[in-house]
């Protein structure tokens, strides 16, 4: 056995974390955590499996445990440069075949994930081992050599912003990457909207495994970041499960399709074949609330000895949290002005009423995930396939009813409210989120590959509205009863089914690559299918009981119909459609010399309803010198009218600004609020067009700059132009044009929205990361920098021609608020700064995060200014299989400023003897409308992991 010989800087100890495999993977993995260059067969290796190896080793020890008893060795040869060979020399000298040599990773992944390329050893010219990155179809990449910026991001990069939430994992350590909050916005409370560089949910595209991800059934069409717009579910799949994320920031529509403007996050699930780690934790609010626990189960199982199967159980259990001020306006009748713009209350019971009745922060969620991962060697290739699946239970509420609230809780026969005290509607949610994927991929003698997979995925959502009722029931009894209004009261129903969306995608591809002597080729095939359904809830939850079909009044008196705080869908909003896809690509790839890579590619997208479409793509890597090289590509893009903006139609209460001038300042008033399809007799009456999809532009420019002594600096400057964009237009009510106020009477709605193809956008941006690995005080020592800085601005809007809304000034189809969602209500600039801090058995992340301004039109406009927010992670290995760990997000207890517009139920109320009752500004002490970082103040918790 020859002796492995390396430098004194290696022998610096390194945490490592890698599960039994097989040889060839464990080897990647090792060489990305330790920056070494390790050259190795893989037919040779892929044949073995090396042991698990979990704790602090140097180099020469590491790998030599890692390869322990597996017929394996590492070398030295007299350059200096690290292989991998069998055991025996003779076998050696007769067997390895230069050709097959087949990995080179210079990497090394910093805290962020950032890339960083080792030093280049330049006697290695064979080829370079297949790596999974997103950013090219043609494989055997890495990220440094792509023409387009990727970020690395890896399991313990996610693990240590002590974040549960995949979505707040991202948003911590990828700047370019916003997981916006809001409140009291129906369903966005419980499934977030995710972007990136500050383009819509819908403008990126998420991949699992390198295959095409579902969306989740809702749209968002409340006023909040990315109204009117779908996303992905990004925290449907548990951390625990991942093994990276690739997130590549760059137009890729010629390479992926459809979504892919801003750019595409890629999750890639862990692929262990043995060992297992049990995970726990438990953290809280500052303030007491939003009690985290969360739990995780993995385990990697050997299938023979040419297979593996990884397993993930997740479960999360997450408290509400409530940061709402109390209510300030009068809940009974009978109050009258006092001095200095006091009401004086008349009823007594305004004197004891509850004044905390709203709650306004994060939802009450519990969820369960299961994610299998498995692959098997089958002839001359492998059999792979993955399942993900989770459940996720949420409560939030809704605006609080008063009991002077007449229209949503209705006066009985006695003069009070059905409900006297008042009540706070709450929206449960169910999300179920099931995908699964199989296919079989191999390897052909002449450089060549083919991989055919089948994909399926839905996500489904069904909405039941408690502590509620609906009014104008109530409202009917009185007329239509001999109940009493006791009666009334103690049988009316509180809860009801409000409906039920469900979009499920199902994907067949083909990929072939062929690596030719001049260039690398892959070309391709899709055929997808999009549905979506809406199942109407029950009469109760959206009939309106005292009005006729012709939308009069039954009887003297008439309240509101629906589940108050979130009403139904009936029969006729039912939705049941489909749509069928056909796609082709085709990606050239060629080194041009040494230092200069070049690809382009082009793909053909034949959408059902809107027609077809053809997108470019062309990028370069030049290596000007061995410290620097410039990137850059330019591309053409589409995102295809989604099948919630096409189909997704109803009618539900939402809370505007009073628009009479006489009305106090921030005042709310319910308005019926109808979403109608654009091939709805409503849209077809005043001449809306049908959508057709947005088209982009795309330039990006670069350079990675290694400046030495382990630093690394990259800078991207990137441009998308976007037109005809899809957005919903402002709540149109009636005094704009006779033909809108005649559909709008006949469909019942106060107000319409509509989906149009309506703006031209230019977003434009700058994206900095620089690592540095060093030591410090006998421990191991990296730093990130990451800095995102975006502006987008809607240059243009216009209204369909030849329509009703033609002759309609364009700034009251689209108002001020609407274009401000787009422009403004992200944080123009995010900036990071992370250290990991490794010392024997003690491992130390500290990370400051600042989010930009912001500004937020509600009514008003205000800017909120910048803050940094801390967080602070220490874990301690106790054995190399047990270690705990503490921390804190927000440790200072960092809030948004405090909400100065958009208020509701303010003012002051006095006692007949003066005395003050309440005083308050309203209830939303912070922005229910956007807030990049949320407003629960700081979260503290502690966690143990055991690895077996």
């Amino acid at each position: 056995m020859l002796v492995v010989t390396l430098p004194a800087s290696a022998e610096s100890l390194i945490r490592f974390d890698i599960d039994k495999q097989r040889a060839d993977k464990a080897i990647i993995e090792f060489a990305k955590r330790s920056n070494q260059t390790i050259v190795f067969s893989f037919d040779l290796t892929k044949k073995h499996y090396a042991n698990n190896l979990n704790g602090y080793y140097s180099v020469t020890s590491g790998l030599k445990k890692l390869l322990d008893g597996t017929g394996l060795i590492a070398v030295v040869d007299l350059s200096g440069l690290l292989s991998i060979q069998a055991d025996e020399q003779e076998r050696i000298n007769t067997t390895m075949k230069k050709t097959t040599i087949a990995a080179l990773l210079p990497l090394a992944i910093g805290t962020t994930g950032q890339v960083v390329q080792a030093q280049e050893v330049e006697q290695v010219e064979d080829e370079i081992e297949s790596i999974s990155v997103i950013g090219s179809r043609v494989p055997g990449r890495s990220s440094n050599e792509l023409p387009v910026p990727v970020d690395i991001l890896t399991a313990e990069d996610l693990a240590n912003t002590g974040q549960t939430e995949v979505g707040r994992m991202l948003q911590a350590i990828a700047p370019s990457f916003n997981f916006s909050s809001s409140a009291i916005s129906d369903g966005t409370d419980a499934l977030r909207p995710a972007t990136l560089r500050g383009l819509g949910p819908d403008q990126t595209l998420v991949l699992i495994n390198g295959k095409r991800r579902h969306q989740a059934s809702l749209i968002h069409i409340n006023t909040s970041v990315g109204r009117g717009t779908a996303g992905t579910d990004m925290n449907a799949i548990p951390a625990s499960a991942i093994k990276r994320i690739e997130v590549l920031r760059d137009g890729a529509a010629a390479q992926y399709g459809s979504d892919a403007i801003a750019g595409v996050i890629n999750i890639v699930l862990n692929d262990a074949v043995d060992g297992g780690k049990i995970g726990v934790s438990y953290g809280e609010h500052s303030e007491g609330d939003g009690e985290t626990t969360n739990v995780d189960i993995s385990k990697g199982f050997a299938l023979g000895e040419d297979g593996y199967l990884d397993a993930t159980f997740n479960f999360r259990d997450r408290g509400s949290t409530n940061r709402a001020g109390l209510h300030g306006s009068c809940q009974f009748s009978g109050c009258t002005d006092a001095a200095n713009g006091a009401q004086l209350a008349g009823d007594p019971r305004e004197l004891t009423a509850d004044r905390n009745t709203f709650r306004i922060g994060d939802a009450t969620s519990e969820q369960i995930g299961i994610v299998l991962n498995t692959g098997y060697e089958l002839g001359d290739g492998e059999l792979y396939g993955f399942l993900t699946y989770s459940n996720r239970d949420n409560e939030s509420a809704a605006f609080f009813r008063h009991n002077n609230n007449n229209g949503g809780n209705a006066p009985l026969q006695d003069g009070d409210a059905t409900i006297p005290a008042g009540f706070l509607p709450k929206i449960n949610s169910e999300i179920s989120d099931l995908s699964y994927n199989f296919g079989y991929r191999t390897d052909f003698d002449n450089d060549a590959s083919l991989d055919l997979s089948y994909t399926y995925g839905r996500n489904k959502i069904d909405y039941t509205t408690s502590d509620t009722i609906n009014s104008s029931y109530a409202n009917s009894l009185i007329y239509t009863s001999t109940m009493t209004a006791d009666e009334i009261r103690s049988s009316i129903p509180r809860e009801g089914f409000a409906y039920g969306l469900e979009l499920s995608l199902q994907t067949l591809n083909l990929d072939y690559t062929k690596q030719y002597d001049l260039f690398a080729l892959a070309m391709g095939a899709e055929i997808r299918t999009d549905e979506y359904r809406v199942t109407p809830g029950e009469e109760y939850s959206y009939r309106d009981y005292d009005t006729d079909a012709m939308g009069q009044s039954l009887y003297a008196t008439d309240r509101s119909a629906g589940t108050q705080g979130f009403g139904g869908i009936g029969p006729v909003s039912e939705v049941d459609e489909t749509r069928d896809v056909f796609s082709f690509y085709v990606e050239l790839e060629a080194d041009i010399t040494d230092d200069l890579l070049v690809s382009g590619a082009a793909r053909y997208d034949d959408y059902e309803g809107f027609g077809d479409s053809t997108n470019f793509k062309f990028a370069a890597n030049w290596s000007v010198t061995d410290e620097i090289s410039l990137r850059s590509a330019v591309s053409t893009g589409f995102r295809a009218p989604s099948m919630q903006q096409l189909y997704f139609n109803n009618i539900s209460t939402q809370f505007i600004n009073n628009p009479d001038p006489n009305a106090p300042s921030g005042d709310q008033i319910a308005v019926q609020v109808g979403t109608f399809r654009n091939d709805s007799e409503l849209a077809k009456s005043i001449g809306i067009p049908e959508l057709k999809e947005e088209e982009s532009t795309n330039f990006s420019i670069g350079t990675v700059i290694d400046l030495g002594y382990d630093i690394n600096l990259t800078v991207d400057y990137y441009s998308i132009d976007i037109d005809d964009r899809i957005v919903i237009s402002n709540k149109l009510g009636f005094g704009l044009d006779n033909n809108l106020d005649n559909a709008l009477t006949a469909a019942g709605a106060g107000a319409g929205q509509f989906f149009l193809n309506g703006a031209d956008t230019e977003t434009s941006g700058v994206d900095i990361i620089a690592t540095w690995n060093t030591e410090v005080l006998s421990g191991d020592l990296k730093l990130v920098f990451a800095a995102n800085f975006t502006e987008t601005e809607v240059v243009n809007i216009f209204t369909p021609p030849n329509s009703a809304l033609d002759g309609i000034p364009p700034e009251d189809i689209f108002s001020q608020q609407d274009i401000s969602i787009i422009e403004d209500w992200q944080p123009e600039d995010r900036i990071s700064l992370t250290g990991l801090y490794t010392f024997d058995d003690l491992t130390v992340n500290l990370g400051f995060n600042r989010y930009g301004e912001y500004t937020v039109t509600d009514g008003d406009s205000q800017t909120y200014g910048a803050e940094i927010l801390t967080d602070l992670r220490i874990k301690y290995q106790v054995t190399d299989n047990l270690s705990f760990n503490i921390g804190g997000n927000n440790i200072f207890d960092v809030y948004p400023d405090e909400n100065m517009i958009g208020n509701s139920r303010s003012g002051t109320i006095v006692d007949s003897a003066g005395n003050e009752i309440v005083n308050s500004p309203g209830v939303f002490t912070y922005s229910r409308r956007s807030a990049p970082f949320g407003f629960n103040g700081a979260y503290y918790y502690a966690g143990a992991e055991y690895s077996f």
